[in-house]
């Protein structure tokens, strides 16, 4: 394996608390994709070099478990106490880990066998795993610290079923309203994340395909009450509650949107109040200085 500099971070939470350091890269062109099923072994240590766990070192005694694309190399992951054992003093393998202790955790990819490709997978494959990348996408939203990742579940989802000229129609209906919840439920990511121009493309994609869908009329309206652009954001409210007259979120949201107006507005008249009033101080002193030239052409007097 090829030794990589320890230059070579990057976060895995979005809150970019938790840090992996890549110590080895891989061998070969072949890599898991998301959804392999890897064989792997590490070590979890706290940071005076105590083993807290280890698991995969002793004869077929590997640890198994589904990875993202980014997992695989020989890796040093650093954990923070709120993404382990938090305030608790825990008993592991007869060692106690302190409250809010921080742990590394060394792994190393030692097999994997990569999932299906969508080109290898029939119609009835690719819904299946379609459904199957968007729970994987739910339960990392829940999580309430990922979702980034689960953003880029709802996406690998999508692409499954996003070519169904194939499918029979009753798959076309199961494909589409599993295209709509993945788009909605990527927007809500990118809301979260403050990713609001994102947010408001998935809403219109899923809106391409449900028209009348409260959920993306709603979070686009989010998305452009975010950005500033109220009149569009308007414009959805009213056609959302137009849809759904009892909708609390949406009313809610009209009562945001109705507020920022409000806000804007009174931005606006300051704005143009100073304008004015900075127009109007430059024309009187502009006056001032022209009525001598102007007297003197007048009465025929030569300037001086």
């Amino acid at each position: 394996m090829e030794l990589v500099s320890w230059k070579s971070v990057e976060t895995v939470t979005d809150d970019k608390k938790v840090v992996k350091k890549v110590l080895k890269a891989g061998e070969g062109y072949q890599k898991p994709n998301d959804g392999a099923r890897a064989q792997i072994k590490y070590t979890g240590k706290l940071l005076d070099g105590t083993v807290v766990e280890k698991e995969g070192f002793e004869d077929g005694g590997l640890f198994e478990f589904v990875i993202d694309e980014e997992q695989g190399e020989v890796a040093l992951i650093t954990i923070p106490p709120d993404y382990g054992f938090g305030d608790a003093e825990v008993k592991r393998n007869f060692v106690v880990v302190p409250p809010n202790s921080t742990l590394t955790y060394e792994v190393e990819l030692v097999n994997f066998e990569k999932e299906k490709e969508t080109w290898d997978m029939d119609t009835a494959e690719k819904i299946e795993a379609a459904g199957k990348k968007k729970e994987d996408g739910n339960t990392l939203y829940k999580d309430g610290k990922l979702y980034r990742r689960a953003g880029k579940k709802y996406e690998k989802a999508v692409k499954f079923i996003e070519y169904d000229s194939s499918f029979s129609e009753e798959q076309k209906k199961e494909a589409k309203v599993l295209k709509v919840l993945c788009y909605l439920n990527d927007a809500a990511c990118k809301l979260t994340l403050k990713e609001f121009k994102e947010a408001a493309k998935l809403c219109t994609k899923a809106l391409e395909l449900e028209s009348r869908n409260v959920k993306a009329l709603y979070h686009r309206a989010q998305a452009y009450i975010a950005t500033a652009d109220l009149d569009v954001a308007e414009m959805d409210i009213k056609k959302a509650l137009e849809i759904d007259p009892s909708n609390r979120e949406v009313k809610l949201e009209y009562k945001t949107l109705k507020q920022r107006q409000i806000e804007y507005n009174k931005k606006d008249a300051k704005l143009y109040g100073n304008m004015f009033a900075r127009l109007s101080k430059l024309d009187s002193v502009v006056t001032k200085k022209a009525e001598p030239e102007d007297v003197g052409k007048a009465t025929g007097t030569a300037s001086s």
